[in-house]
């Protein structure tokens, strides 16, 4: 259980003296290459949302024909 967290604090940063924690900072990220716009984003979020719920949504659809036995 100890190791399950130690991910968290490996990017903190004790300052001796102080008593505070500081995060570490030397992550830098590059600008897109290409710009995505509302469209796109409206697409994708919309796709993603029926790959998460269309099938949880057949299951429970049909849920009373699991529970009756033929």
């Amino acid at each position: 259980m100890r190791g399950l967290f130690a991910g968290l604090k490996a990017g903190r940063v004790f300052v001796p003296g102080s008593g505070i924690q500081q995060r570490a900072t030397y992550i830098h990220g590059k600008p897109p290459k290409d710009k995505i716009g509302a469209v796109q984003s409206a697409f994708v979020l919309m796709v993603m949302s029926l790959a998460i719920l269309g099938p949880s949504g057949w299951i429970l659809s049909r849920l009373d024909h699991y529970k009756t036995r033929d």
